[in-house]
């Protein structure tokens, strides 16, 4: 199983950036290649790369401001979870989409996908 993440730092307010991360349906507002979007209660359902893939949400934490969540289907993986976290940093926030994955050829899809995730959350914010 492989661990990695990505991080970057985002100029606004851990409480703003929190207000999108920690709403577990706002991911199709801005990880990029989303061609469909849907809540299903605790499941999101995305399509991307001409696949569907469900995630489930496992954990919120609101004074954490962490949100965990695994993909359960439409991936060819053993095991998946992720975590996305927003701390502060200075005057603005860093966001931290920590994961694990098996297999690990999978690692460096998700952390490219992840990656750009975040890109795209800073650039909301610009």
């Amino acid at each position: 199983m492989s661990k990695d993440q990505v991080t970057i730092e985002i100029a606004a307010p851990p409480s703003e950036v929190w207000d999108v991360v920690g709403d577990f349906g706002a991911v199709g507002e801005f990880l990029s290649g989303i061609d469909t979007f849907r809540l299903e209660g605790d499941d999101r359902v995305i399509g991307m790369f001409g696949m569907e893939i469900r995630e489930r949400l496992l954990a919120r934490d609101e004074a954490e401001r962490t949100i965990t969540y695994s993909v359960v289907d439409g991936v060819p993986v053993e095991h998946h979870q992720a975590t996305l976290a927003v701390a502060p940093a200075g005057t603005g926030s860093v966001v931290t989409w920590s994961f694990e994955v098996a297999p690990d050829e999978m690692a460096p899809i998700f952390a490219d996908t992840y990656a750009k995730g975040l890109k795209s959350l800073q650039a909301r914010f610009d």
